[in-house]
């Protein structure tokens, strides 16, 4: 009676103890996978959790090495069948009990011998990683006005990709041939190689759409790159690949763009050629810049003004900008205009 009383009470313990666990962060949820999901999907999540946390990759980060840890731990228990049945019937709780009884594996592993053996080698970033499928990046050229670019700006895309959901069924998939021999006599041995599945979740593509928003910074230039990972087509059994902003400057009405300079033309009169004048330039922003002049001005002249061009991406600095000067000449002059001017210059 004694023994039974025991037990029901280990079993309620248990059962107290998974129910507290399973409202806090489950080793699922540190791993980014769900509860069903199978062995090579969790090892592919945690590879990649574990080269982006490691502390060879964060120095000095105290949150980046805790991080480490619990996903470490979390791969331990989740990668372990014995283990993870436990985990999901009792929580961590019940992974304790089971330490504590002596079973097998239950003194655990140091988070860098979890990395070692999953990796290889002595647990250093300077191993080499794994190659995982990876689905196509997708490249988007993408038009941003002078302004936007000047001031920096935010522009709205409507994203249409595959998106994987679940279907009814298992698949066969991370089909692989495994090599195994047979003894047939004594000193005799027969190889024979034999295909080995595992049955994952079946899943389908469907297409799926919504908006991103693309920062667009100052001073970026044509062909730089506005990157959003993991969001291009995705891959079964991988991982997705990337999507891509490509800057391109679109056209402007008043300003052409040349690297961090800014070039326009401005149409004079002959008389204002000849005498000068004041006229004020609107710039992108809506600032005047001042480009009259009281001296005279050849046609084609070009005027240079300092720091009145772009801005340098992740500068404070700035480029310059080139005023080119178109002189307006008249189509005709009357005999007395003509009398007039040869007396001017005579």
């Amino acid at each position: 009676m004694a023994l039974y009383r025991s037990g029901l009470w280990l079993l309620a313990t248990l059962f107290l103890h998974y129910i507290i666990a399973s409202e806090g962060k489950s080793y699922y949820d540190i791993l980014q996978v769900s509860k069903s999901a199978p062995e090579e999907q969790i090892k592919r999540a945690y590879r990649k959790l574990a080269l982006k946390y490691h502390p060879d990759k964060n120095p000095g980060n105290e949150e980046a090495n805790k991080k480490f840890a619990e996903i470490s731990n979390a791969y331990e228990v989740l990668s372990d069948q014995e283990k993870r049945k436990i985990y999901d019937r009792y929580g961590e709780e019940g992974l304790k009990q089971f330490a504590n009884s002596g079973s097998r594996g239950g003194a655990g592993m140091n988070v860098q011998d979890i990395f070692s053996s999953f990796f290889g080698g002595g647990g250093g970033m300077e191993e080499e990683e794994e190659v995982i499928l990876k689905g196509d990046d997708v490249i988007v050229e993408l038009e941003a006005t002078l302004e936007d670019l000047y001031m920096g700006g935010t522009l709205k895309v409507w994203r249409d990709k595959n998106v994987i959901k679940p279907a009814p069924g298992k698949r066969r998939c991370n089909c692989r041939n495994e090599v195994y021999h047979r003894q047939i006599a004594p000193g005799m041995y027969q190889q024979m190689t034999e295909q080995v599945c595992e049955q994952c979740p079946n899943v389908k593509f469907e297409r799926e759409g919504n908006f991103i928003t693309v920062d667009i910074e100052k001073g970026m230039q044509d062909g730089q790159e506005v990157l959003f990972y993991e969001d291009g087509e995705p891959k079964i059994d991988g991982e997705s690949g990337d999507l891509k902003f490509r800057i391109r400057t679109a056209p402007h009405h008043q300003f052409r763009r040349e690297g961090n300079d800014l070039h326009t033309t401005i149409t004079i009169s002959l008389l204002q050629a000849l005498v000068g004048f004041e006229k004020k330039l609107e710039h992108l922003d809506g600032h005047f810049v001042e480009i009259g002049t009281q001296g005279i001005t050849k046609p084609k002249e070009v005027r240079k003004f300092k720091g009145e061009g772009m801005p340098l991406y992740q500068s404070n600095k700035k480029g310059d900008l080139y005023v080119t000067f178109e002189v307006l000449f008249p189509k005709s002059l009357s005999e007395d205009q003509k009398s007039k001017i040869k007396a001017i210059f005579s």
